[in-house]
């Protein structure tokens, strides 16, 4: 089988490997062991790859380039539907060789290949759609155009939809999934932690407005001044970082460390030690800081977003906040006083998250693609 894969995700090269974001790559390696070719069309960019960025475990796999493309700025959408036609020929090209065609949803090159895949009715297809599938959900229209190609059974053929979450009415074509970050043999027993001394906050993602990161050292703020101890570590780099770093100066909030992008091992080791996760974003998919939180029994703290609550089990999983900082607040020190509560809540997480390992994740893969 000769497998495609369009994405937009920035790609880089080091010694003749290639490299990409790290979460992204784990999953694709997984699809990798039970492929013959490979060929990946995505954007490239000529500098190192990072510590969130990881090597794909294939020996040959056929990279072609494409442009990144965005329309944020004026000159940046000039430039882009300048080399939408060469774009578009590189997929039509790519799709023509592929057996198996997998997109990478919602982005401008996913978009691109929805709307190139419809060429290919007889072609079996994969999409993942990382992001927020809630049909209820305000989104840009680039996204709903995305959700509307994919789950339109007349337009397109052969296609299996990976959604996270499960909502009503959907095409027969979508399927409820998950993503994962830990083996079967990574999982540890229950431990009860101390909830009556420092509290160890985390936080787990990438520093812009849309994960909120300022929210998270305004709660952590809010609660030392109420007198609860706590202290937060957040893991993760962006446009807000010097903001950041400025905010918690001006405003002396103690106990809080920006620790910036980090490998895997290292940020495992602080939710081994950590009591609650936070991630008050205004959108996600599936949130991985927070299954990855819950895998080692940390408490979830998080905005009540696409399938952020069926994850959460409506409280019963983690606390669900609503991103507003004085009933948050209160929302948080209420759980505090049920220490037997948090153990519940933490083993529940725990419980729960501990079922979706990438073992599990691959016997999934298998069958979609046999």
């Amino acid at each position: 089988m000769r497998f495609l894969i369009i994405s937009h995700a920035i790609h880089y090269k080091d010694n003749n490997k290639l490299f990409s974001y790290a979460p992204y790559v784990r999953e694709m390696n997984v699809w990798l062991k039970y492929v013959d070719k490979v060929e990946i069309v995505a954007p490239f960019q000529n500098t190192k790859p990072t510590k969130i960025d990881l090597e794909y475990n294939y020996n040959e796999i056929k990279f072609s380039r494409i442009p990144k493309i965005d329309f944020i700025t004026f000159l940046h959408s000039i430039v882009s539907l300048l080399v939408l036609p060469y774009i578009l020929f590189k997929l039509f090209v790519a799709c023509f060789r592929a057996d198996h065609i997998h997109l990478r949803c919602p982005g401008n090159i996913g978009l691109l290949g929805c709307v190139v895949q419809l060429f290919f009715p007889r072609k079996t297809k994969t999409a993942k759609y990382a992001g927020n599938w809630d049909p209820k959900t305000i989104q840009p229209k680039s996204y709903r155009f995305q959700k509307w190609v994919l789950s339109n059974t007349f337009f397109t053929k052969n296609m299996n939809v990976l959604v996270y979450g499960n909502w009503k009415n959907q095409t027969k074509n979508i399927k409820s999934f998950f993503t994962a970050s830990y083996l079967d043999d990574e999982k540890i027993t229950f431990t009860t932690k101390d909830y009556s001394d420092e509290l160890a906050f985390i936080f787990v993602g990438s520093l812009v407005e849309g994960k909120r990161p300022l929210f998270a050292i305004q709660l952590i703020g809010a609660l030392q001044e109420k007198g609860i101890s706590c202290k937060l570590d957040i893991f993760g780099d962006g446009v807000l970082k010097e903001k950041l770093q400025d905010y918690i100066n001006e405003n002396n909030v103690k106990h809080i460390v920006l620790h910036g992008n980090q490998t895997k091992e290292t940020i495992k080791d602080y939710l081994l030690k950590s009591h609650f996760s936070i991630l008050a974003s205004k959108s996600e998919g599936w949130p991985k800081a927070l299954a990855e939180a819950m895998f080692f029994g940390v408490i979830p703290i998080a905005t009540k977003i696409s399938c952020v609550p069926y994850m959460l089990d409506y409280g019963k999983r983690g606390i669900l906040i609503e991103a507003k900082l004085l009933s948050d607040v209160n929302t948080i020190e209420m759980a505090l006083k049920n220490k037997k509560g948090l153990i519940d809540i933490a083993r529940n997480a725990q419980l729960w998250s501990q079922q979706y390992t990438l073992d599990t994740f691959e016997k999934e893969i298998k069958t979609l693609l046999h």
